[in-house]
């Protein structure tokens, strides 16, 4: 009988009529059972926090991805810190949810909400267009997510504090 991970190997020993060995099995069939349900609860979460900007924005007909866009140093900004998030991960698949707190200065002037959600999505999600995107070197294959359409649920909100900055919390929504 396989023992599962993180329970110790329990060796089947003892002369009391077989009595020891049922104990011992059964305590392996509760182990089994408890890590069986654990799998279920298990919630998948990349978390991205960026400090001293705001998020890239669409806002013209040029790709955010293309050299010399406006918005350039933010997606790369970006894509490094989603690197860091998902240096021993996969890519989320199935439906996800995506997650956007942005603290900036009251009064400071931001794009629009829904102008920012869409420039993570498409910063965020795996290039398979075949789009230019040499000038992001080793940054060009980061990503969270395979297309922006498997967002299911946005959460946006904003805060007024001193420091400007966003955390992005992508959770998969296939648990």
């Amino acid at each position: 009988m396989d023992t599962p991970p993180g329970v110790p190997e329990m060796p089947l020993r003892g002369t009391d009529n077989g009595a020891t060995a049922a104990r011992e099995n059964d305590l392996r069939r509760g182990a089994r059972a408890l890590s069986s349900s654990r799998a279920i609860l298990v919630v998948v979460e990349i978390r991205i926090e960026v400090s001293g900007d705001i998020p890239p924005a669409k806002g013209e007909a040029k790709s955010m991805l293309s050299g010399g866009h406006s918005q350039v140093a933010r997606v790369q900004r970006l894509l490094m810190k989603a690197s860091d998030a998902m240096a021993v991960r996969e890519l989320l698949v199935g439906d996800i949810s995506l997650e956007v707190s942005l603290t900036a200065p009251s009064g400071t002037r931001l794009p629009d909400a829904t102008n920012m959600l869409g420039g993570i999505g498409d910063v965020l999600q795996a290039r398979t267009t075949g789009a230019n995107v040499e000038h992001l070197g080793r940054l060009a294959r980061v990503a969270c997510f395979y297309d922006d359409a498997q967002i299911r649920e946005i959460h946006y909100r904003r805060t007024e504090r001193d420091n400007i900055g966003y955390v992005i919390v992508i959770r998969s929504l296939d648990t």
